[in-house]
């Protein structure tokens, strides 16, 4: 046993899932063999592997013989079995049971045996080929992430957790770990741990010992230095290890790669598998062990990087302290020239006059250039001497100092002193806990205070304060705020008495100001109110004649243009106008398919074509939903309107993109000449919604003028529809009946229920004169629940066949069906395995997974679900086996053609659907036999049962059923 590998695997090639395509090739030639062959396929390819299948599956002694013929390498005598070689794979395929083949069908079979999996295998090697350029692709961009990761500005576990992201993109990966170790490997430190299963969570930061983890997998590989991988278990019992829950929980599958620096295990890097399906094999190994180096190399670029950053960080700090030592004497030196422009400029103050505010502004400026004086105010005695005011403080805690009357503050204090003062915390306390003063707002770190004094008697206090240890004044700072002070007694009370002049003037200024702007916002205001409603009432106009989405005039709006036109006709002016009705074809299918939102994009896009298409006094409205018209005149008549119409419908052709998406769309045009008889614009509108419906019904994507004989057809349809309801109401809905023959006997199995119409007036009618407008109208419904009513109490009635009714899709995807059918046969008292409901293929395409779960409540009741119109639709033959379908009716137009001049692929395919058929076990039914040779042909192809007018017409149930009692009875053929 190695580290790499626990055990060899050795046996027999694998059996190969039967879903793969090389089984599913053996299963269709296994199609082409007499009943109740077998067949055995193996091979050995170097990209595909060795492996074996045969069918009908299970065939165990078959695929032995099979996998002995291809370790012979040759065919065996008796030509059941053979042997061949194509483009490096060898394969050997194995016959059982098919004595009834002659040696040339033998041979062709064998040819296209040949052929078929020599393709199959070809197709095989360049998938695998494909998924191999794939893998080395995803490599390289992992590569790539790790370089890049290498180099990103990332923390290290923030990177080991992209670097496990990208791991887990290469392999299973999803418990994984990275450890480190020191030099002697006796100790480890985890740095990155994810694992679903184990409860095990390490320490961030600690190292363990060795000692502390003495089966550790782990320590193994960093103290052998080699990749080792296996179950966890054996790997243990390998390296006679005892088995411990504190080692982590027991995995299925565990691979370990050493990381190496300097030629020595400085790490390694660990995955786990707790799946069963989820192993590591030699490519695991090797891409682990690659990416491990790659890791490592960008762990100790990423550990080189942080390094450097540590060392040019302490270059960038002792700069830094240079640089703050040669700031200190260039602010010293700065200070002295500030000093001397601020004495000058405080001395030019005091005898320029400025206002009061700008003053002490400017004032505390220059002092706030000598010293800290981010908290200062200017205190003033009142006029009375009994208070204090604040006519100027910027202060960090104290925003607003209010005007108090004379106390025991430090500013108090100042005045009665009548010298400077300048106290620290200490001298602070010591006053408050002598008594002398007590403080106001927050507590001062350091406070200095300069009496103002106008006439040899104190009238104010300048003072600056600090609440920081950081900002501490010294005496020189109380010098230069007593020269302050000096020039500022000589100016203040001048300034004062000017102040007041000015505050006056200011107050009278503003009420001015402040009345002036109050009338300006009032008529702005009633301005506004005006301007808003005549805007709402415009709006509202526009909306009720607009269409909200396109911009486009709306039904109100273009039935007013249309009432103008006549009008104007009427009177000889413009007498000469068309009214063209545009209706978007397959609509729908767009909001059904990409959503509304792209379906409003493609109607806004449609809009602007059409506008962009007439001139500019015609009128383009939308009708609603895909509905749009166009008022124009035309001089010419009709062909100057189909030319217009067919302009249009080039323009709508253009491709356009909608929500990513290239769209082609294309409409049906109706088109309406003014003509005398049109007295109202409704009128006009109608008859050309008439032709646009014409245009539908004749393949869309074209313009048609409407005329007398489509307002008679319209008059037929309405008539039509109001005998339907009554019809409905009356009942003369009946089901005839065609019989369903078995070839082989001429036995009658069951029957088929179809549609009539007793018209009370034009007699028996055929579903093709009225189901169009059945399906339009929605009545069509009513009319099938009418008719299988009456099919279930003929089944209650007899006693053996079955009897098969159609169901149409818009029934088949209702979630009420099945729940409505299943009441109609309790009521009815019918056998429900005798009824068989035929679906085309078209229920199935539509919504999948609903029809999936529909087929199988039915099949759970024991009814049968037949295909009907096979090979007409859209669906793949995967349907077949997908959707538990029972029967399936071969297309009478497939049976008309076996014999056509041109039949051989006609032939071909019938052949085909019904080997596949019989394959799958679903029963074939041909329809529209109506010769003697079709029906042979039908008999030699393998098709069991027939139905058509050459085996009976469909009858009413009175000259079809017999009737013997109640529920006793028979078909009769």
């Amino acid at each position: 046993m190695s580290y790499s590998e626990i055990a060899a695997r050795t046996g027999p090639p694998p059996r190969a899932d039967t879903t793969s395509p090389i089984a599913k090739v053996v299963a269709s030639l296994h199609g082409l063999l007499p009943s109740g062959a077998r067949i055995a396929l193996a091979w050995r390819d170097a990209h595909v592997g060795e492996a074996n299948c045969s069918y009908p599956p299970g065939a165990e002694a078959l695929c032995r013989e099979a996998f002995g013929v291809l370790c012979a390498g040759a065919d065996t005598p008796g030509g059941q079995s053979l042997y061949w070689e194509d483009d490096g794979t060898c394969l050997a395929l194995v016959v059982a049971d098919a004595d009834g083949m002659s040696e040339a069908s033998l041979q062709a079979w064998q040819g296209t045996a040949r052929v078929l999996l020599g393709c199959v295998f070809q197709s095989q090697r360049q998938r695998l080929q494909i998924d191999e350029l794939q893998r080395s692709k995803q490599l390289q961009r992992a590569l790539y992430e790790i370089a890049d990761l290498a180099g990103a500005d990332l923390a290290m576990p923030e990177m080991l957790r992209y670097f496990h992201r990208i791991l887990c993109s290469l392999m299973y990966a999803e418990n994984c770990y990275i450890v480190e170790c020191d030099e002697q490997q006796s100790s480890l430190k985890f740095l990155y741990y994810v694992d679903e299963q184990d409860d095990f969570q390490p320490e961030p930061g600690r190292s363990y010992r060795h000692d502390e983890m003495p089966s550790s997998l782990t320590f193994a590989v960093l103290r052998h230095g080699r990749v080792m991988s296996g179950p966890s278990r054996e790997l243990l019992k390998f390296l006679d290890y005892q088995a411990s829950t504190q080692e982590g929980a027991e995995s299925n599958d565990w691979l370990g790669v050493p990381m190496w620096r300097d030629n020595r295990v400085c790490g390694a890097i660990v995955v786990q598998s707790y799946e069963a399906d989820a192993c590591y094999g030699e490519e695991e190994r090797a891409l682990l062990n690659f990416v491990a180096k790659h890791i490592l190399t960008a762990m100790d670029r990423h550990q080189a990087h942080a390094q450097l950053e540590q060392r040019v960080c302490e270059r960038t700090r002792d700069l830094e302290r240079i640089n703050g030592h040669l700031q200190d004497e260039i602010i010293v030196r700065r200070r002295a020239e500030m000093l001397q422009a601020a004495l000058f400029n405080i001395s030019e103050l005091a005898m320029v006059g400025h206002g009061r505010a700008e003053f002490y502004h400017q004032l505390h400026g220059i002092i706030g250039g000598l010293l800290d004086a981010s908290n200062f105010y200017v205190a003033m005695l009142t006029e009375a001497g009994e208070g204090i005011e604040f006519v100027y403080s910027v202060d960090r805690y104290n925003r607003e100092r209010a005007p108090r009357a004379f106390s025991d503050g430090l500013t108090e204090y100042t005045v009665s002193r009548r010298e400077p003062v300048l106290a620290m915390r200490e001298d602070i306390d010591v006053l408050i806990a002598a008594g002398k003063v007590r403080e106001f707002g927050a507590k001062s770190h350091c406070w200095l205070g300069v009496p103002l004094f106008s006439d040899d008697e104190v009238v104010g206090v300048i003072a600056v304060q600090s609440y920081s240890p950081e900002v501490v004044f010294s005496v020189d700072d109380r010098r230069l705020m007593v020269f302050v002070a000096r020039a500022l007694g000589n100016s203040l009370a001048r300034q004062r008495d000017q102040q007041r002049l000015l505050q006056a003037h200011a107050d009278l200024e503003r009420r001015v100001v402040e009345r002036t702007r109050e009338l300006g916002e009032v008529n702005q205001k009633l301005l506004a109110q005006i301007g808003e409603r005549m805007r709402a009432e415009q709006r509202l106009t526009h909306l009720a004649m607009h269409d909200v989405l396109t911009g486009l005039p709306n039904r109100l709006h273009l039935q007013d243009r249309l009432e103008r036109a006549i009008e104007n006709a009427e009177l000889g002016v413009c007498p000469h106008f068309a009214l063209l009705f545009l209706d978007l074809d397959r609509f729908k299918w767009v909001n059904d398919s990409i959503g509304h939102a792209a379906g409003d994009q493609m109607l806004v896009e449609v809009a602007r074509r059409l506008v962009s298409m007439v001139r500019g006094d015609d009128i383009v409205a939308r009708l609603g939903g895909d509905e749009f018209a166009l008022l124009v005149n035309c001089e010419r008549g009709a062909d100057a309107a189909m030319e217009l119409g067919r302009r249009l419908l080039k323009a709508l052709e253009a491709p356009m993109w909608v929500d990513g998406r290239e769209l082609f769309p294309s409409g049906s045009i109706g088109i309406a000449l003014w003509n005398p008889r049109y007295t109202s614009g409704a009128d006009l509108l109608r008859d050309a919604d008439a032709a646009m419906y014409r245009a539908k019904i004749r393949g869309q994507d074209r313009c048609v003028m409407f005329d007398g004989a489509m307002h008679d057809e319209a008059v037929r349809s309405l008539e039509l529809e109001a005998d339907l309801r009554r019809a409905i109401k009356n009942r003369d809905f009946l089901p005839y009946y065609q019989p369903i023959v078995s070839l082989q006997d001429g036995s009658v199995v069951g029957y088929e229920a179809l549609l009539r119409w007793q018209h009370e007036r034009r007699g028996l009618l055929y579903p093709g004169d009225f189901l169009a407008l059945g399906e339009e109208s929605g009545l069509i419904e009513q009319v099938d629940w009418l008719v299988y009513e009456q099919v279930l109490a003929d089944l209650a009635l007899t006693s053996c066949g079955y009897i098969s009714v159609n169901v149409s899709p818009r029934h088949f995807r209702s979630t009420e069906f099945v729940g409505r059918l299943f009441e109609l046969i309790e009521a009815a008292g019918a056998d429900p395995r005798r009824l068989r409901v035929e679906i085309t293929e078209m229920a199935l395409l539509e919504d999948a997974p609903r029809t999936l779960r529909t087929l199988h409540e039915l099949r759970e009741r024991g009814i049968v679900v037949q295909l009907d119109d096979f090979g007409t639709g859209y669906s793949a033959l995967s349907y077949l086996h997908r959707f538990p379908i029972n029967a399936l009716k071969v297309d009478r137009s497939f049976v008309a053609g076996l014999h056509a001049e041109n039949g051989k692929s006609t032939l071909a395919l019938v052949e085909g659907v019904l080997s596949l058929a019989r394959t799958l076990g679903i029963e074939t039914i041909g329809e529209g036999v109506e010769t003697e040779r079709q029906m042979q042909t039908l008999m030699e192809l393998g098709c069991s049962f027939g139905q058509g007018y050459l085996l009976g017409y469909p009858l009413p149930r009175e000259q079809t059923l017999h009737l013997a009692g109640a529920g006793e009875g028979s078909p009769v053929p």
